[in-house]
């Protein structure tokens, strides 16, 4: 029986998986992606599936593999720059193949909405040669998501499901399967074979020519697909478009009345077929896809085969732009371009709320550990002191001056031992949350102990993958599906490394924190401080009582306490005031050097 929901994109992929018989689920958070493995998790939990949360990409991966090899159809689910963590495994496991349906989900991010660089994640599937999958709509989404694992299985590869920020992000109504039974308990069974499944170079090199002449069959298999389909017209301009782009196309075409052929493209390989179907027809060809030129690339292969007489247009003509998100608009104007018509723009009425709306830069949330942290550092190592940072919301920090590099997960430490090694002399203190320390950290703080980096490490500790949804990890004692588990103690893991200055401390507790800080000022070598309170938002679900503190008449506007930069504190011109954000976390208290910042004291009478 199918009934209709609205919901989220990444929701959709989740019951795709699930009707396409999902037996061993893999991630690790990071937005656009995260709702997928939420989704799983509480699916998994109904429908009998494993699931879990991983320390990292590559692990995810890994794991699937094994699931994969067991006989069981196994997904991974991260975003782009998760890619390149597990980049790894993914390049081999196209020559070794797969047993179980083996699905990659990848969210790529166009115009960097929460991401630290634009990836096409279609360059991944080209490069290890598997088939990818770009879906159009939230339905195809759910509805390729669940195919995946039979083309899977039918050629033993990966496939990977290339969603984008509009498809994760975007609600519609979605076809679910509403009769699902739950899954038997039964087990997998590895079968021994080297020959296939340990990659020593004799393998890679029989196996390199397998996976070419699986291209053929693969092609064959995609290119009547639905999800493929090309309306042709008498026109003599030719339009080919993917994914997302796909819908602004077709919104383009409906409101300039342009008389196009139209060839959406949904997998890749593109069907060749089609392709040449519509070069045959067409004296111009204008190919819309976002970030880079994949398909227009290809396009242009099939059209010097053919040594056809026609103009190509694309990305590599600057009609469409290389880098964001592309819109109706932009369709719109190269279209215009292209047909000879002038596309005049509409004016934007959200462009004047724009205008009339102050700047509001994201900033870390009233209360949050980290901003004390921040504070305490640079109190003690001064605005001159190097500060690298990492991914997770502490990167906020670059607010309060004390995040000087930001390039990838876990690469806070090791920038900081490379900075210390390049002959940099001043203090060199680096940040780095639990759940990243977790997820690449360890190996950087393994090498810097190593090697004797003289660094301080700042191990931000808000108990949570606060940034993506505060999803749990190793050490928070807690599985993805709710379960207890062993609680990995960051103090002990660190000191086990070798680093023999370490201290544990309570960001809100400001003086024991500046002097743990002034301690490691004086000390040589790995220091490390774990600055643990819970993530302030996880702080008031659990107490939502909270303490109240007010700007007292002794406050001498010296504004010092506004140098933490909490939203809970505002300034009217005249005064400092204490607003409705406030979550009591009193380190503005411990600022005032007046003692101006007073806890409220509760009614007695109150009842």
């Amino acid at each position: 029986m199918i009934k209709r929901e609205y919901i989220l994109g990444n929701e959709a992929i989740a019951y795709g998986l699930l009707e396409g018989g999902v037996e061993a689920a893999y991630g690790y958070p990071g937005t656009p992606s995260s709702e997928i493995m939420e989704k799983l998790i509480e699916l998994s939990l109904k429908y009998g599936f494993y699931a879990e949360w991983s320390v990292n990409e590559k692990v995810a991966f890994e794991n699937a593999v094994g699931s994969s090899w067991g006989g069981r159809r196994a997904t991974v689910i991260m975003k782009h720059v998760g890619l390149n963590v597990a980049a790894d495994p993914f390049m081999t496991l196209a020559y070794t193949g797969t047993r179980g349906g083996f699905v990659l989900i990848v969210a790529d991010d166009p115009s960097s909405h929460s991401s630290q660089n634009e990836q096409d994640s279609r360059r991944y599937a080209n490069f290890a040669r598997i088939p990818c999958l770009d879906p159009s709509s939230v339905q195809e989404a759910k509805e390729m998501a669940s195919y995946a694992f039979e083309l899977s299985e039918k050629f033993k590869t990966p496939v990977m499901l290339r969603s984008t920020t509009r498809i994760s992000h975007a609600k519609s109504d979605v076809e679910i399967e509403e009769d699902l039974k739950p899954k038997e308990n039964s087990l997998g069974e590895f079968e021994k074979d080297p020959s296939q499944w340990v990659m020593v170079p004799a393998s890679a090199r029989r196996l390199h020519p397998e996976l070419n002449e699986k291209q053929k069959k693969i092609e064959e298999e995609l290119k009547n697909l639905p999800w493929n389909r090309l309306e042709l017209s008498s026109s003599k301009i030719g339009v080919i478009a993917s994914g997302i782009s796909y819908l602004y196309t077709r919104e383009a075409i409906d409101f300039l009345k342009i008389p196009v052929s139209l060839l959406k493209v949904g997998t890749y390989p593109p069907p060749v077929s089609l392709i040449n179907e519509l070069l045959e027809r067409c004296e111009k060809v204008l190919i819309i896809e976002e970030l880079e030129p994949v398909l227009e690339e290809f396009v242009r292969i099939c059209a010097d085969s053919g040594k056809r007489n026609l103009r190509i247009f694309g990305k590599l003509t600057g009609h469409i732009p290389r880098e964001g998100e592309l819109s109706v608009d932009i369709v719109k104007k190269a279209l215009g371009k292209v047909s000879g018509r002038a596309f005049k723009r509409e004016s934007d009425p959200l462009e004047k709320i724009k205008e009339l709306l102050p700047p509001r830069p994201p900033t870390l949330c009233a209360g949050c550990p980290h901003r004390a942290t921040f504070y305490a550092m640079k109190k003690v190592f001064g605005k001159n002191a190097v500060y690298p940072s990492d991914i997770g919301c502490y990167t906020l920090g670059l607010q309060m001056g004390t995040v000087d590099t930001c390039i990838c997960m876990g690469a806070s430490i090791s920038v900081a031992s490379g900075l210390y090694r390049s002959g940099e002399k001043r203090n060199i203190v680096c940040t780095i949350g639990d759940s990243t320390f977790l997820h690449t950290g360890l190996p950087g703080l393994l090498n810097a102990v190593y090697n004797r980096s003289n660094i301080v490490v700042v191990i931000l500790d808000n108990g949570t993958t606060a940034m993506t949804g505060h999803q749990p990890h190793p050490a928070t004692g807690i599985t993805a599906q709710g379960r207890k588990t062993h609680q990995i103690c960051l103090e002990h893991l660190v000191k086990a490394y070798g680093v023999d200055y370490v201290r544990t401390v309570d960001p809100y507790k400001l003086d024991e924190l500046i002097q743990a800080f002034e301690e490691a000022k004086k000390c040589r070598g790995v220091r490390v401080i774990i600055a643990k309170r819970l993530c302030a938002l996880l702080a008031r679900k659990s107490t939502p009582k909270v303490k109240q503190f007010k700007v007292t008449e002794s406050c001498t506007r010296c504004k010092r306490c506004l140098e933490i930069g909490c939203p809970a504190l505002t300034w009217d011109g005249k005064k400092v005031s204490i607003n409705e954000e406030c979550l009591g976390c009193g380190v503005c208290a411990q600022i005032c050097p007046t003692n101006s910042i007073k806890e409220v004291e509760e009614d007695k009478d109150e009842v």
